[in-house]
């Protein structure tokens, strides 16, 4: 079995089975993200206790790529610091915005390295970010440095 198939069914496996889903109380911030072009949308909630990502709760639908990439980013930000959660995230934008050109760091973005084939294809770079996105924006709003932001 080649990689590609491998992140493949790493992708179908989230989207069949996802990794916290359901909204979940308490939360200190909840938004709710559209990616426009095809209609994806997340409801996500996060709670922090001081520097630390204690829980990220979501409801959503569209394609299996949103789908499954918001269930991996759950599994890469809860229980550890902010920092870390949001460097992550820098991480996974960099390699989607990279076009393929950018070889992934496992040891940083670990399950969410199955997403690198996905940058080759620009319609789909939203959907795999949409989930990312709104933790984003949560984590800015429970801080309160959020600037508002939307997907």
């Amino acid at each position: 079995m080649s990689v590609e198939a491998l992140y493949q069914d790493l992708i179908l496996d989230h989207y069949r089975n996802p990794h916290r889903r359901g909204l979940r109380d308490p939360y200190d911030a909840q938004v709710h993200h559209v990616n426009p072009t095809c209609g994806d949308e997340v409801t996500l909630r996060v709670r922090l206790d001081g520097d630390v990502v204690t829980d990220v709760s979501y409801e959503g639908e569209g394609c299996s790529i949103s789908q499954a990439s918001t269930s991996v980013m759950t599994d890469l930000v809860v229980g550890r610091p902010l920092a870390e959660g949001l460097a992550k995230g820098e991480a996974f934008l960099a390699l989607l915005q990279s076009r393929g050109r950018v070889e992934p760091d496992e040891e940083v973005l670990e399950d969410a390295v199955a997403f690198a084939g996905v940058s080759r294809y620009p319609a789909r770079v939203k959907c795999a970010l949409l989930g990312w996105m709104a933790w984003k924006d949560a984590v800015g709003r429970a801080t309160g440095t959020s600037e508002g932001s939307t997907a």
